[in-house]
This record gives structure tokens, sequence and C-alpha cells, in this order.
């Protein structure tokens, strides 16, 4: 539905935004831009391609034009130059954006500092050169207005928690130059936007959730690839992979010239998806189509980048492979059809990716292909879980201990840390300074709490989670830089022997130097890919919460996890049968964290012996099982949480089964999963029971991330054990 223009927004402003098409705004761009004119902090939680930006220009453009100044906040880089293109393209008078992140020149650096009334960047440069630096913002930080969150749903889990931390020394260092900014965030539909918003700025906020935006429509099909004649480990049947099969639906759509992205789980995923539609329109005597299809993922240069999206928004393009870096409002209108290789992770991002398609207001198409994985074979057979259910409630903990700590010490840095400002940082607060006092990282002084390092204390905090200082990955030959990886995962990643690729070209990792932070390479097409095999170990530190059921008891608690990567399969391409399985010697992460987990009690797990129940494989499988299932009732990636299981463990003396947050001091992901126990762990005894299979197999019970090789397992006694468990409750 369409309103009238707020009679307080600026005449000239309004004529710019005509003459760029908009007529008129929708009725939840009014609401928001009234609210927070009037001096709310709001969120727009509406649909993909409803015009949230509108909502928050119109507010933020009337107070430029009272002499303020705007921070527009992006979780990527390629967010924020976006948005600076389409504010250079409005030319709205008086506002001068500045785009301010790691691939900003110095000189322009000091000219956003200087004259800029509108900057856009992103946390990690909000944490380190902004807030850290706030003596060289001091005028643009004196006359701040607004803050714009934008794509606020991204904010989950550790980064989120971290952010969170971020917009507190934010909001305190505003305070000492007389600055009380309003926030303005931009989110996806979301379960609890308010409270979300909440959390993040520590502030209260209004949610505006009525989407008064008109909808294209959306055909969605779901794709179950068809099982092979091929057998993987264990004899377990083989389903076409679902990149392949994203390949080929690319290549296909492209041969039509249907503008399409695909959405892949990895970047090694995006460079193979990429490839195989090329080779595929290549061989079908298109050549021409063959070079209008690239890969897009994180850890290219950042010229790299913008000459894809360049290419994408003109046309030139017509296919790209893309990790989640394409999944935010980056403008890429004029697409007609998405494919999701792989379950997103969350309802919130699988309706963000499909929505990449049809935003220049005509129909459009989203296919989801699911992998060989329990959750995604769940969700093909249980379509409902998908289309019948509300998205997810995002998930952070800014009173995480492990997140709070940094960002005190970096606060009392930027100034002298009061009493009465702690409940500024969460009800934990005073608990983490007096640990940091005692660790020698604070001292008080009669003016509160000073940081006593000479190292600047913002290096503390590790904002995304990635455990350290990026890899570098360099050809040996040329000496020339290709990317970079994250250091917790380049064990696994670009370990000796593991096969890289980038843009097409394949590489193997001749060297990997962790302490340099330097991966090199050489180019080589060996006509395998690489799959790293970890080992873990886990201790039960503190039970927080317990619940028994019957003999049967479920617990969340703190753990130690150890882990250690001590091998790689090498994988035929074409087959991805198994060629060998190759050691390694690389060194254990640690790291302390939060776990939900589960026993069954002495009774029960003899009466599962008499009936011939292997326990070991049992447990095994119920693990990697319910590990699959988990991101379906919290919002994480697989990938964000491990498991450990056991037939007997010493902490419980128990057959005990473990599920934990991969990220230290936790996510609050085994908390949701503590506290949706008997509907996860039910979902996954049923995952379980109606997989087709005889013996267990990706879909089901096997893990790709399994440093056991997949053994044992037992997908009979899985079901057994889980209905042992849930009778008990």
């Amino acid at each position: 539905m369409r309103e009238d223009w707020p009679g307080w927004a600026s005449p000239a402003v309004v004529e710019r935004m005509v003459k760029s098409g908009v007529a008129k705004p929708w009725s939840h761009q009014v609401r928001a831009a009234n609210l927070a004119h009037s001096g709310s902090n709001v969120i727009i939680a509406t649909g993909i391609s409803s015009g949230k930006s509108l909502g928050f220009l119109l507010p933020c453009t009337a107070a430029i034009a009272e002499g303020g100044s705007v921070l527009y906040l992006a979780p990527t880089k390629a967010l924020a130059a976006d948005q600076e293109r389409k504010l250079a393209e409005l030319a709205l008078p008086g506002v001068r954006a500045a785009v301010y992140d790691g691939d900003t020149p110095m000189e322009e650096r000091s000219w956003a500092r200087a004259h800029a009334n509108y900057v856009l960047t992103n946390p990690d440069m909000l944490h380190r050169s902004i807030v850290a630096r706030h003596p060289v913002w001091a005028g643009f930080l004196r006359r701040l207005s607004y803050v714009v969150v934008d794509e606020a749903h991204h904010y989950r889990g550790v980064f989120g928690s971290h952010v969170a931390q971020i917009l507190r020394r934010l909001r305190r260092v505003c305070g000492c130059y007389g600055a009380e900014p309003r926030f303005i965030l931009a989110s996806a539909t979301t379960a609890t936007p308010a409270e979300t918003a909440q959390q993040l700025t520590g502030l209260p906020v209004v949610a505006v959730t009525g989407d008064g935006s008109a909808r294209a429509s959306l055909r969605f099909a779901l794709v179950e690839p068809e099982l092979t004649e091929k057998t993987g480990e264990q004899g377990a049947p083989l389903r076409r992979t679902a990149t392949a099969v994203a390949a080929e639906l690319l290549a296909d759509l492209v041969s039509h010239e249907v503008s399409t992205l695909v959405f892949v789980r990895s970047r090694q995923a995006a460079e193979l998806v990429a490839l195989a539609a090329q080779r595929a329109l290549a061989d079908a005597g298109r050549p021409e189509l063959a070079r209008r299809v690239a890969a897009y993922r994180g850890g290219y240069l950042a010229e790299d980048r913008r000459r894809l999206e360049q290419r994408l928004r003109s046309g030139e393009l017509l296919g790209l492979a893309t990790t989640n870096a394409l999944e935010l409002g980056v403008d890429v209108s004029g697409l007609d059809a998405v494919v999701l290789a792989g379950w997103p992770g969350t309802r919130a991002s699988l309706w963000q990716q499909a929505g990449r398609a049809g935003r220049s207001g005509r129909d459009a198409l989203a296919v989801f292909v699911a992998r060989d994985d329990p959750l995604d074979t769940y969700l093909v057979h249980h379509p409902d879980a998908i289309f019948g259910q509300d998205v997810e409630a995002t998930v952070l903990d800014p009173d995480n201990p492990y997140v709070l700590a940094p960002h005190l010490c970096a606060a009392a840095e930027e100034l002298p840390l009061a009493p009465e400002e702690l409940p500024i940082f969460g009800p934990n607060a005073s608990d983490v300074v007096a640990e940091l006092v005692g660790r020698g990282l604070l001292r008080r002084r009669p003016r509160g709490w000073f940081w006593t390092r000479r190292e600047r204390a913002s290096t503390l905090a590790d904002i995304r989670g990635s455990g350290g200082a990026p890899v570098q990955i360099v050809d040996e030959d040329s000496g020339v830089l290709l990317g970079s990886v994250d250091e917790a995962t380049a064990s696994s990643a670009v370990h000796p022997g593991a096969v890289y690729l980038h843009q097409g070209f394949s590489y193997v990792v001749s060297a990997l130097d962790l302490e340099s932070g330097i991966a090199l390479v050489r180019g080589e097409d060996p006509g395998y890919s690489t799959w790293a095999r970890e080992v873990t170990h886990i201790d039960i530190l503190t039970t927080a919460r317990e619940e028994r059921w019957g003999e049967a008891t479920v617990c969340f608690g703190k753990v130690r996890v150890a882990r250690q990567v001590v091998s790689y399969l090498r994988r035929d391409l074409r087959t991805g049968a198994v060629l060998d399985e190759r050691p390694l010697e690389l060194p254990e992460r640690v790291l302390e964290s939060q776990a939900v987990w589960w026993t069954v009690g002495p009774d029960a797990e003899e009466r599962l012996r008499d009936e011939g129940v292997e326990l070991r494989g049992a447990a095994h499988a119920a693990e990697h099982a319910s590990i699959g299932l988990l991101p379906l009732f919290a919002t994480c990636d697989r990938w964000d949480i491990g498991g450990v299981s056991t037939a007997l463990h010493p902490d419980t003396g128990l057959l005990t089964v473990f599920v934990y947050d991969g990220h230290e001091g936790g996510a609050g992901f085994a908390e949701r999963g503590y506290a949706a126990a008997r509907d996860w762990l039910r979902a996954t005894r049923d995952a379980i029971a109606a997989c087709e299979c005889a013996t267990g197999c990706p879909s089901c019970i096997q893990s790709p991330k399994c440093g056991n090789g997949n053994e044992p397992l037992s997908k009979p006694g899985a079901v057994r054990l889980l209905d042992a468990l849930l009778e008990a409750a």
C-alpha cells in the first residue's frame, strides 16, 4: 500500500526519489521513517526487496540537512560499497557519503574523517578504527544523529555478540561528545525482531513488520539428487552431489539466457560449480556463454570482487556461483533464478537467498538442491518444515564472558571505565572487570579502570570468531598473493597436500606455516579433491542445567574441547570415491565452550545390549544425525557446531552424546538445542528411521566431518537408542 511522503521530508530529497522511480513510499517505509524521526529506535523487518533502505534514508537525510551525521553499518564490504554507489546515483542534496573499510586508500580515509557526513563501514572498522580511535572522529561523532544497522539478522552467534558490544562502546564514546544517536535497523523477517534489536543495541526498539510492498510470484522447487550405483564409506549408497546438480542447472539456465545465482556452502564449491558449468557450456558449443559464468566468494582481492559485482549488475555475467557473500542486500536486480546447493543454515537465509531473484518485479524461480545430509534430506521429505514455519529467532549472547572481556578492555583504553558505566555492557560486566583486574589487564584508579598494556586492546577481540589472523595464500612460483583464509580454517582448508581452487584454477598446497600465516601453493590439476579429518576430545567443566527424563538425563553446561586435524582424504573428482587417506601433523586447537549432552542410564543401556544394540555405533550415529538436525531448531549451520559420542564418558560414567558450540565461550546454539531437546531429538530419530537406505548413508547418519571415518555406525541402533531416550521423556 502506497502512502504520501512524510511532511517533514526534504522536498529536494523527495524530488530525487520521485525521479529515481519512487512515486510514493510504501506504508512500512513511512511508518519506520516517522518513528525514527520522532526519536524512537526502530527495526524494519519486512520481506526481501521491500525497500527498507528508503525507510532509513528519509530520516537520515533530514538529520544531515540539520547538520547531523550518519553512520551506516553493513556486515560486508560489498554491501557498504553498493549502498555508497546508490547514494551517488541519487545525488541527494547535502549528503557527502564515503566508504570507510579495509579497502579504502589512506587519503580517502582522511577525507572521510574530515568531511563525510554519511560514513558507510563494517563492524571490523567500527571496532578497530572508529570507536578505538574516537578522538580523530570527534567532529563526526559529536554530530552523530543515526546509526543504521543493515541486514541486522546477519548478526548472530559469536559475531552478533561481538557487534552488540561494539555498539555499546560506540554509544558510550558518543556520550562523551554529547551525542545520543538513534538506531535504525533493517532486517529480513525474523521471529523476534524487537528483542533481537534490543540485544544488539542495548536499547528499547520498536519493530515495523507489516510489509506494504507489492510482491512478484516465486516458484519454489525442492530437488533430491538421485541415488547412483556408486557406494561410499562402509558401502553406503551415494547420491549425485548437490554441487554437480547445481552446476548442471546453472549451465542449463544460462544456455536459455536466464540470469542465475547459485548459492553454495563453501569457497571450494563456488569454484567447482562455476568451472563445471563453464565446461558444460563449452562442450555444448556455447563458449560465448561459458565466458559469462564466474565464481564469487570471500578470499578474493577487493578489485576482483568489485569487478565481478559490476559485471553482474551490467548483465555481462549471466551465471554466478557464490558463497553467502551475495546473500545480503547488494543490488543484483534483474536476476531470474536462484539455485541453493544445500540448506543455507536457517529459514531466514533461505528466503534471503531465494529473494535475490525477481528483484526487478518479474516472477522468479528458486530451486533448493538437497545435499546428502540428514537435515537436507529431512527437509525435502518434510516441506512443511520450510514453508509452514515462521523464520527463526536470532541467537546471540552479548553477556558471554569471552566476548565481553576484550570489549571491556577496549572500552577502558578508549576512556577510563567508571563503575556507573558498567550496566551499559550487561549484568556480567562487574564480574568480568574483576577478573580482568586479577589478570593484570585492567587497573583501578580514582577515575575508573584503565588499560594497562602497550598494545591496542582492540586487537584482543576476534569479532568474526576466526580464531586468529588470516593466513595468506601465495603462489610459490610467481609470489602472487591469491587470497586468504582465516587461521581457524587453515588446518582443514590449506594443509599440506590440500587442493585449493581459485577463480577456476586448481592449486595444491606445498607448505603451511601457521606461525608466519602463509600457505604456499603451486598450480596443479590433480584430478581429485581433498577433505580434512579431525579428532575431538571433550571434558565437562560445569553443568548449568539438567533435566531428568526418567532414567535419562539431558544437560547443558560448559565443556573443554580439544580438536586436531590428523589426516585428509583424497576423493576422485568424477566419482567421489575415496582414493586414500594421508596423515598430517598439525597442532591441537583447544576451546572452552557450551554443550548440550544426554545419557540414557545404566538400566536402559543393559536393555539395549540385550536387544543386540551396539552402543558405540548407535551413539555415534545419533550424534551425527542430531548435529545435522540442530540447525532446524537454532539459527546455526552444522559447521558452527560439533559433537562427540562415547559408550563410556569418564565424567558421566555412562554412554553420552555431546553437541557443542564451535566457538570460544559458546554461541547460544547448544543452549537452544537444550531448550528444544524433545522436538530436536524426535526429528533426529524420525529422520534416521525414514531414510531409504538399509544400513546408514550421508543422508541420515554419516558425516563428512567425522574424524573416525564414520566408524562405527549403527542405523538401527541409533533409532533404538533415541527411542529409549524419548520414551523416558
